[in-house]
């Protein structure tokens, strides 16, 4: 008789996993607050006081910058847009190249794109999941300007040997820290380990106002040059007498008053939050390793992750069971999360797609139909987004990572211990799915 849920049996939970939430009524409180006063937003795009935003953006900024212990804060609408203005802020342009990783957010590496630079994929550490510092080294060019660095899934980029090829070579290093809030290396923050650094407030990250982003940098005139470009630069520059114009073309990226006064609520709960999140990570951790076809993750020496996902690695030699076939008959066990029912069970193979196998770099279609800036006159290099470039991540993704969210802070060890049983019922039932 079937035991499995994926052939009929009975599923390990019926309930949905808790919403994580942390939205409570501190964050309530000031958006009124806002409300009260009636000014949802202070930005002008001219040279004025105003040119900086509001009070609630102005006291995130600074808080902001104090908590992580850096020079400048930037708020923004996004960390879509934080990415834009760092390549912009760096002075990065047609004809020049971009290292960047093809394991991460789209965005990771399309924020070249948006100034007419080529993104170059490295591979990543099979690991650690970022980018491996002997692939950057191979990678680079003349034309090479920067790399876009990712913290991914909580994990800190290594810091101290790809800020090194960087200098070397004098490069700008720009550190995606949108899934590491809070994570460390060296007793540095994620997102102040390189020359900017960016972090998201998107809905499901570890802290959220809904959308929203920050950019950090000790660096005055990258610090400058953020402003500017997230908040109409072609039009104030003459009045401020700033006179590089290079990438002066502004955007309106500007934060409102309620997403910032959301957001100083939320940083206050970060350290806490972080910790029930690393809490869980560690009982998971435990107890899923007891299963041989799984390999939990491992933490970079010297480093606090931030686990944004539990990324585990299977081993389809020991179940003779494909990847995909297992994570099919865990999530038949499972239910989704409370607020994102339409999502499904939160256990996936792999993380993204390799992004150099997305169609805009198979198709080299960006900007209308001419090919732009794959084939921009300007641009003297040979592309390579075949499939292959990178081993490790096409080894990672299509064969080996599976992804959850079960270790957010909402989980209590009851829900766990449903996704560990889960997990164990499929192990120990394994016949069952050849």
């Amino acid at each position: 008789m079937s035991v499995l849920a994926i052939n009929g049996g009975k599923k390990v939970r019926e309930k949905l996993f808790p919403a994580y939430n942390p939205i409570g009524e501190e964050e309530k409180a000031a958006v009124e607050k806002v409300l009260d006063k009636g000014k949802l937003s202070r930005f002008l795009g001219c040279w004025a006081d105003d040119f900086y935003g509001g009070d609630e953006v102005r006291a995130l900024e600074r808080e902001w910058a104090d908590k992580f212990g850096v020079k400048h804060a930037i708020s923004v609408n996004s960390a879509t847009s934080a990415l834009y203005c760092a390549v912009g802020a760096a002075g990065i342009g047609p004809g020049d190249e971009v290292i960047v990783s093809p394991y991460t957010m789209t965005v990771s590496a399309s924020a070249a794109l948006i100034y007419n630079a080529i993104p170059v994929f490295a591979d990543i550490e099979k690991d650690y999941y970022c980018l491996d510092p002997d692939s950057i080294e191979e990678r680079i060019t003349e034309r090479t300007k920067a790399i876009i660095v990712v913290d991914i899934m909580g994990q800190p980029y290594n810091a101290d040997k790809i800020n090194a090829i960087a200098k070397k070579h004098n490069l700008i290093v720009i550190e995606d820290a949108a899934q590491a809030p809070g994570a460390m290396y060296k007793g540095k923050y994620a997102g102040t380990l390189g020359d900017m650094g960016i972090y998201s407030l998107n809905y499901h990250k570890h802290i959220h106002c809904g959308e929203g982003g920050l950019i950090v940098t000790d660096n005055d005139e990258l610090a400058e040059r953020l402003t500017l470009i997230r908040n109409h630069a072609e039009a104030v520059v003459e009045d401020k007498g700033y006179t590089n114009l290079v990438n002066m073309i502004g955007f309106n990226y500007r934060m409102t008053e309620v997403e910032a006064a959301i957001a100083r609520q939320q940083l206050k709960k970060l350290d806490g939050l972080l910790e029930a999140r690393l809490k869980n990570v560690e009982y998971l951790s435990k107890e899923l390793s007891k299963i041989p076809c799984l390999e939990v993750p491992l933490v970079r020496e010297h480093s606090k992750h931030a686990f944004y996902v539990h990324a585990l690695k299977y081993n389809k030699e020991i179940t003779g069971i494909s990847r995909e076939k297992f994570v099919e008959a865990v999530n038949a066990e499972l239910t989704p999360f409370e607020m994102r029912e339409t999502e499904g069970v939160k256990v996936g193979c792999g993380y993204v797609k390799p992004l150099y196998l997305q169609p805009l770099y198979q198709k080299l279609i960006g900007y209308g139909d001419k090919g732009c800036p794959f084939k921009c006159p300007l641009y003297k290099g040979k592309l390579n987004y075949d499939k292959g470039i990178c081993p490790v991540c096409e080894d990672m993704h299509y064969e080996k990572v599976i992804t959850h969210e079960f270790m957010v802070p909402s989980m209590t060890k009851k829900d766990m211990d449903d996704v560990v049983e889960a997990f164990n019922k499929v192990w120990n039932n394994i016949t069952e799915l050849k």
